[in-house]
């Protein structure tokens, strides 16, 4: 199966790694391509994306690397959007968007953190409702496509980061799978792909991937193609849980996935 990785971070934003380091790994891990797709400037929270300048050095240096290598192993020059974010979406092969903030009364709100800050949060700007926080989210996230075009949507229940130590939310209660269909309804036609993200098992905070069993089911039953991405924030872990990701799909009814190629995204079949 062609093997491909379309969310990665360097040393421009909050990844360990420089390009070429992220380069060598993936040769060595078998990789067909690699996509990369650094944080876009957010003013509010600067200490995790690329400052504009760097947004310029990013793709300098991501399209020199494309046209030096490109006969010999594909590389492809994208953004991870966040919402609320003002980067340019131009001259880009693919981008990914992805809600980590939310706005609430005037003031915005981090909520992929740890779990305590998490907690505090939710407590200072939803008055302790868990449940008020994941409507917020997935409000927020059907809200998406009207800040850009995007290829694929990023980690969509990222708020759950922290589910298999404390619940926030009752994720098995009608009120909160009615959000979640809600906003992927809104998202249909939209934003074609989605992600099975493996990038926070390696970290430690969960033992399988977003999304969910139940928005696997929704991103079925509304057509969704899905693609399958690390979240890679250091090289070793370029492919960490693929399988996992893959017979999850499997499991969930869906017999192909995405790549990008210089065609644009073509379907794989799942083997």
């Amino acid at each position: 199966m062609y093997k491909q990785n379309l969310h990665t971070h360097t040393c421009y934003c909050d990844g360990k790694n420089t390009p070429e380091e992220v380069i060598r790994a993936a040769r060595e891990q078998g990789f067909d391509s690699i996509g990369f797709s650094g944080h876009s400037f957010t003013a509010y929270a600067q200490q995790f994306c690329m400052q504009p300048d760097q947004t310029i050095a990013y793709k300098e240096h991501i399209r020199r690397l494309q046209a030096e290598l490109s006969e010999e192993f594909p590389i492809f020059c994208g953004l991870e959007f966040d919402m609320y974010s003002d980067t340019p979406l131009e001259g880009y092969d693919y981008v990914i968007g992805s809600v980590h903030y939310l706005k609430k009364d005037g003031q915005i709100w981090g909520f992929d953190r740890s779990q305590q800050e998490v907690a505090d949060m939710i407590d200072q700007a939803f008055g302790g409702d868990g449940m008020a926080f994941a409507k917020c989210y997935y409000e927020t996230l059907a809200q998406l496509p009207e800040y850009g075009t995007f290829d694929i949507l990023g980690h969509p229940d990222i708020l759950c980061k922290h589910s298999e130590n404390v619940a926030f939310f009752d994720e098995e209660s009608k009120t909160y799978r009615h959000a979640v269909s809600e906003a992927l309804e809104a998202l249909r036609g939209k934003i074609p792909l989605f992600e099975v993200n493996t990038g926070a098992i390696p970290r430690g905070y969960r033992t399988t991937p977003y999304p969910s069993p139940y928005l696997l089911d929704e991103f079925k039953r509304l057509g969704f193609g899905a693609v399958v991405t690390s979240d890679c924030h250091d090289c070793r872990y370029l492919d960490h849980s693929f399988t996992q990701a893959y017979a999850l799909l499997k499991e969930h009814g869906f017999r192909e996935i995405y790549s990008l190629t210089k065609n644009g995204f073509v379907a794989q079949p799942l083997e």
